[in-house]
């Protein structure tokens, strides 16, 4: 069975820290296109990050350029969000997916991946 499955989310004051973990199971991470996405309350979707096949490019939100970096360990099969300088704006849940498409991933659209996780609550507050 195909699935993602996020974890690391929790509460933490502006300025802080936290790693998301997104572990693929049914699948090998390093062939797939793997995206961050969150989604706050009254808003919509978007997209965070997202790193391509075989790590061949990246790609960030301009609201996260600078605090966020996104890597891969093919060894655990798993999708890091590395996320620094947390705002209260960041609060959300963060889903990760994975599409089976390659070249620059920033090129894809969120309903081109084919397998979503469940998401993982991130909130910023003092």
């Amino acid at each position: 069975q195909v699935q993602v499955v996020e974890s690391g989310g929790g509460l933490v004051q502006p300025g802080g820290s936290l790693r998301l973990s997104c572990v693929a199971s049914g699948f090998t991470a390093d062939y797939y296109t793997i995206g961050w996405f969150r989604q706050a309350p009254g808003r919509e979707l978007e997209r965070v990050s997202c790193l391509s096949t075989s790590d061949t490019s990246a790609d960030y939100a301009d609201s996260v350029k600078g605090r966020f970096t996104i890597s891969r360990d093919n060894a655990k099969n798993t999708v890091y969000l590395q996320m620094n300088s947390l705002k209260a704006e960041d609060t959300a849940i963060y889903y990760c997916a994975a599409g089976t498409f390659g070249g620059y991933c920033a090129d894809y659209e969120m309903h081109e991946y084919d397998y979503w996780g469940q998401g993982t609550q991130v909130t910023v507050s003092s």
